[in-house]
């Protein structure tokens, strides 16, 4: 796309399905990389990966020519695959439907990585739960709490 210009940073969140703590220390840097070649092979920078055992944080620069949920859909297909392929889990790995999408400028991203980074002292002040609501809050998204991703059944 010729004379096309673009600065889109987006901080990108999604959950185990059920919100089960599948994702296993032994194997989540291994997962990591996997996800960031997906994301590179999408044509997208990588400039952020982490998160806890039961969802995850990336923060990517993305090209403006592929619907953000089509880019999702390759992370959580190929990435399930993955995990299945590996049986790094008892069971079918999967990922919960749905997701949050938070965009920043330029001057926020090295707070937004710092944060992502920090994911572990965060949840340990406050659950996945609140900190996902406090997003949807402070991006003054309007949610339906029925559709906010669920809890372990």
């Amino acid at each position: 796309m010729a004379n096309t210009y673009t600065q889109i940073h987006l901080q990108l969140v999604f959950a185990v399905k059920n919100r089960v703590s599948l994702i296993q220390q032994t194997w989540k840097s291994e997962l990591y990389r996997y996800i960031s070649g997906i994301i590179q092979h999408q044509g997208h920078k990588l400039l952020a990966i982490n998160g806890m055992p039961d969802h995850i944080h990336i923060l990517i620069g993305m090209r403006p020519d592929q619907p953000l949920s089509a880019l999702l859909q390759f992370i959580k297909r190929d990435s399930s695959k993955w995990i299945n392929t590996k049986r790094f889990v008892m069971g079918q790995f999967e990922w919960q439907e749905g997701y949050g999408a938070f965009s920043y400028s330029k001057s926020h991203i090295p707070n937004v990585i710092h944060y992502i980074e920090q994911q572990e002292l965060h949840h340990k002040k406050k659950t996945f739960r609140e900190e996902y609501i406090e997003f949807l809050e402070k991006f003054e998204i309007d949610y339906n709490e029925q559709y906010i991703l669920k809890n372990v059944e």
